[in-house]
């Protein structure tokens, strides 16, 4: 099958079978158990990572559910691999992951910036018993220590859509997996496991539910590390709600779609922000310069729908922001529409000052609106900040100063 049948049919094959044409919501919060000596064994089976086998109990919602386990199939079916664990967040979902390497006796992560800030935060806290190691592409091979568990990357990153070369990583990394965060691409444009990751991380927040009323995380991975994975959401309780899980499952369908319609229109928009006066920079992997590696139509499929652009100072960004009225200042990204953040104040605020975005810089995620409109909405916003804030210093030697405007955790 094609990607885009896969979309719309992964883990639903059996719907004619049930005699229904959308799948069932299962909401139970347990389940009959039979004799106890069957349910002790499905109890000890689900609680510490396996999956049910035909006629076990399925004992407590915590432990499994059916519509997540379809979730679960039809994106691992998307990204490539073996099996996938659910969450009610992305950073749940990589807390499980960080959390199964600690217990193993694994907890040092070489980590690659650009991160999401979140992400980043709970590296650099060590919260979970991590100890991190920052490095830049080149370096990974030299940072892996004997109690290296993972090496983890974003590609696209947040927010700057740095582009990282999988396979380089890979070659690097040698025996140490790789976890690839892959909600800015989603399996449309990028499957990283095609390239050398051993384990793939969405924020299905983003693009996979698309439509900004869903929660949930995602890692799509092989057997071994489904069931590491699995065996922590049984402890610590993080699974995806079963309603939740049908709704990401049902954007699951429309995902090609609204990814490239939703990329062609931030193609438009980043090669007009790249012509405005005030616009210091414009990233995005279609524009001159912002693929280096040539990664597009290699490694990607595509651009991606999200981008970002840096206007002169703190001051002028936060007016772009907050001027924007068809363009919701918000946070988060994928939906169906556009959304305008000012990541060093926000998603990256908790990221430590010298790995902190430019004050100027702004993240869009372009949506499905008519592109005219949503231009037309920004140059507005340009021109606001441009008349409200006449520029008194080059930007780059302002950004130093700026950064002072940006709070710290």
């Amino acid at each position: 099958m094609s990607f885009d049948t896969d979309a719309v049919h992964a883990a639903r094959e059996d719907l004619t079978a049930l005699g229904v044409h959308v799948p069932p919501i299962d909401l139970s919060t347990t389940y009959p158990v039979g004799d106890v000596e069957a349910g002790g064994t499905s109890y000890e089976n689900l609680a510490t990572g396996g999956t049910p086998e035909a006629g076990d109990s399925l004992v407590y919602q915590r432990l499994w559910n059916p519509t997540v386990a379809r979730l679960e199939d039809a994106l691992a079916r998307l990204e490539g691999t073996r099996q996938a664990v659910a969450f009610g967040s992305g950073m749940a979902a990589l807390s499980a992951t960080l959390l199964a390497a600690v217990s193993a006796g694994t907890p040092h992560v070489v980590a690659v910036r650009p991160l999401y800030g979140g992400s980043d935060h709970v590296l650099a806290t060590g919260l979970l018993g991590t100890r991190v190691t920052w490095a830049d592409p080149d370096g990974i091979a030299a940072a892996i220590e004997p109690d290296t568990g993972l090496v983890v990357v974003e590609t696209p990153a947040n927010p700057t859509l740095d582009l990282v070369d999988l396979a380089a990583v890979a070659r690097q990394a040698g025996s140490v997996p790789v976890l690839v965060d892959n909600t800015f691409a989603t399996p449309v444009l990028q499957r990283p496991v095609e390239h050398g990751a051993t384990l793939v991380l969405h924020s299905a927040t983003k693009f996979l539910g698309g439509h900004g009323d869903i929660m949930a995380g995602l890692v799509a991975t092989n057997a071994e590390w489904a069931a590491r994975i699995r065996g922590v959401r049984a402890l610590t309780g993080g699974l995806l709600h079963p309603m939740a899980a049908y709704q990401v499952h049902r954007g699951l369908q429309t995902l090609p779609t609204r990814v490239r319609a939703q990329q062609d229109n931030a193609q438009v928009v980043a090669h007009w922000l790249d012509k405005q006066d005030g616009v210091v920079r414009v990233l995005h992997p279609s524009l001159p310069g912002c693929d280096p590696l040539g990664l597009v139509g290699t490694q990607m499929a595509g651009c991606g729908a999200v981008l970002a652009f840096e206007v002169g100072s703190y001051a002028e960004a936060a007016t772009v922001a907050q001027t924007c009225r068809l363009i919701t200042h918000a946070v988060s990204l994928g939906g169906v529409d556009s959304l305008i953040q000012h990541p060093a104040s926000l998603t990256h605020r908790p990221v430590t000052p010298e790995a902190r975005p430019a004050a100027g810089v702004l993240r869009l995620s372009v949506g499905l609106e008519d592109v005219g409109d949503v231009i037309g909405d920004l140059r507005r916003a340009l021109t606001v900040a441009r008349e409200r804030h006449s520029p008194t210093v080059v930007p780059d030697r302002a950004e130093s100063a700026d950064r002072e405007h940006v709070y710290q955790i």
